[in-house]
């Protein structure tokens, strides 16, 4: 699998559906507990805003608290877009599936966090969406590359308590069926009206 080329994909499959978030759905609960869209937006941000500096061979500490806080200012599209770009080009920049990464969880190579940035961009793509009554639907194989990367770390990291609780998905559930309900969301969720 070409990692950098399945994060780029998924980058663009979520800015569709950030072009999308009306004036009005800022403050819309998302399926993540007490994330509303705004938040979670500004999260998936920080979050690509990351990937250069960790890549690049920063640590935690060496970045500190310069990414806090609101990075969506006044043009939540133009954050994202950068953001977007400058992830999608850290992790195609040579060498960088080889690196190592100071993550949290880490240090790992760059192939293991641009794995799990896959998963975190397209899985909140599909938050934002479900929330701002957007279409849903993610490409299958992307999903399929998720799980992929998902299934030889899956128990380590549904323990890790970032995702919610296990959703069984039905017999012969496409993939994206079966990543949303691996990573506690259930396909049916919609905020309240």
């Amino acid at each position: 699998m070409d990692l950098p080329a399945c994060h780029a994909a998924a980058l663009d499959v979520t800015a569709a559906t950030v072009a999308g978030i009306g004036a009005d759905q800022w403050a819309l609960p998302t399926p993540c507990d007490g994330w509303d869209v705004r938040y979670l937006l500004n999260h998936i941000v920080t979050g690509n805003l990351w990937v250069p500096e960790l890549v690049g061979g920063r640590t935690i500490e060496d970045v500190g608290d310069t990414l806090d806080g609101d990075r969506l200012g006044n043009d939540s599209v133009g954050a994202y877009s950068a953001s977007a770009a400058s992830a999608a080009a850290a992790f195609a920049a040579a060498g960088a599936m080889d690196a190592p990464c100071a993550v949290s969880y880490g240090p790992v190579p760059g192939s293991v966090y641009c794995g799990h940035r896959l998963i975190d961009v397209l899985v909140h793509g599909w938050d934002l969406a479900a929330a701002t009554r957007q279409d849903t639907s993610l490409p299958e194989e992307l999903c399929a590359a998720c799980l992929e990367v998902l299934e030889p770390q899956k128990e380590e990291l549904l323990a890790s308590g970032a995702f919610g609780t296990f959703v069984a998905a039905p017999a012969a559930s496409g993939a994206q069926t079966v990543l949303l309900g691996t990573l506690g969301r259930s396909p049916s969720w919609a905020p309240p009206r």
